[in-house]
């Protein structure tokens, strides 16, 4: 979650008319917090990837006061919103199987370029203007070189593996817990540790974590849905499925029979559900930007005043990327 003095917001490249979505990030705050690094990291990681399932940098630069990052417009709204938010609390099968097989997709590509995600939950999964999702916010992605592991605790509570909770080194299985926590939630409208507004202490989610199995009560839980979120969720890495091999890989699973992956990846595949162009998918309305046609933008804010001299950059230098990314992170 972004504090006050960073947003994110819409913005319209002039020459092109293509929307985009600006990560702001206050220069003062990373300094104070000592964020300048994982704001760099996540611009390295982001220059990166290489997916239709994870969202794509198309520009970075600086003002006196800020760092931005542009990326992939997603209006469909994030599926921590669709969960609790639209209709009965979780989704329906197709979607979870549709948006999981996606969001796999998205994963394997992180790591095959060594990076582990490690904030994989629905808010962070976001959709487009179509319905297909792509991983977003890799605010807390790190590279692994080969043969080490990681330390450092990061995360989101109720997401986190139990290796990270212990504080023991940890890799790549983390995401694959977390994978199995969100497939759950989809499903159930609730965490697997943690009941839906249950008012319950960190230390005991923690302590549930690493020691209590996930219920499956819900109708919604198949036999094929229990298994994969049972093997996503084993408490020893090396038992989590994705992790048990070096071979071991998820869409291989029977949950996923009904996925061609080949097509998916190609982009083949018609999402069971397309976000309604008229219907603002969040809560806070007042962060929003309102286009009302495609070249005139309204907003909803008072801080353009940073963005004003983006604009006219892109406007000056059409598909010059290179020349925006190169060192326009530096402080």
């Amino acid at each position: 979650p972004l504090c006050q003095q960073d947003w994110v917001c819409a913005v319209q490249v002039k020459c092109t008319g293509k929307m985009y979505a600006c990560k702001k990030l206050d220069k003062k705050r990373l300094k104070k917090k000592k964020g300048e690094s994982m704001a760099l990291l996540e611009k390295e990681i982001l220059e990166k990837v290489n997916s239709r399932f994870i969202v794509t940098l198309a520009y970075a630069f600086q003002s006196k006061t800020a760092l931005c990052l542009v990326m992939s417009l997603m209006n469909g709204g994030d599926l921590k919103y669709h969960i609790y938010n639209v209709g009965e609390r979780g989704l329906e099968r197709d979607r979870v199987v549709f948006y999981s097989a996606q969001i796999i997709c998205g994963i394997l590509h992180l790591h095959s370029i060594k990076i582990v995600y490690r904030d994989m939950k629905p808010e962070n999964v976001l959709l487009d203007d179509n319905g297909h999702c792509r991983l977003s916010d890799l605010g807390l992605a790190v590279e692994v070189k080969d043969g080490k592991t990681i330390t450092h605790r990061a995360g989101t509570n109720g997401y986190m593996a139990p290796e990270i909770l212990k504080e023991e080194s940890y890799s790549y299985p983390v995401d694959w817990f977390a994978m199995g926590c969100s497939i759950y939630e989809m499903i159930a409208g609730r965490t697997p540790f943690k009941d839906y507004k249950e008012k319950v202490e960190k230390d005991e989610v923690k302590k549930r974590t690493i020691n209590d199995e996930a219920q499956f009560q819900h109708a919604n839980f198949d036999e094929p849905t229990k298994e994969i979120c049972k093997l996503f969720l084993a408490k020893n890495p090396e038992s989590r499925l994705g992790s048990r091999s070096n071979d071991d890989d998820p869409r291989k699973h029977e949950y996923f029979r009904s996925i061609n992956f080949h097509r998916l990846e190609a982009g083949l595949i018609d999402p069971p559900f397309v976000p309604d162009p008229s219907v603002v998918y969040a809560k806070e309305l007042q962060t929003l930007l309102i286009f009302l046609k495609l070249g005139e933008l309204s907003l909803m804010t008072k801080t353009l005043n940073s963005l004003r001299d983006f604009l006219l950059v892109l406007s000056q230098y059409p598909g010059k990327k290179k020349l925006l990314k190169q060192d326009s992170l530096k402080t």
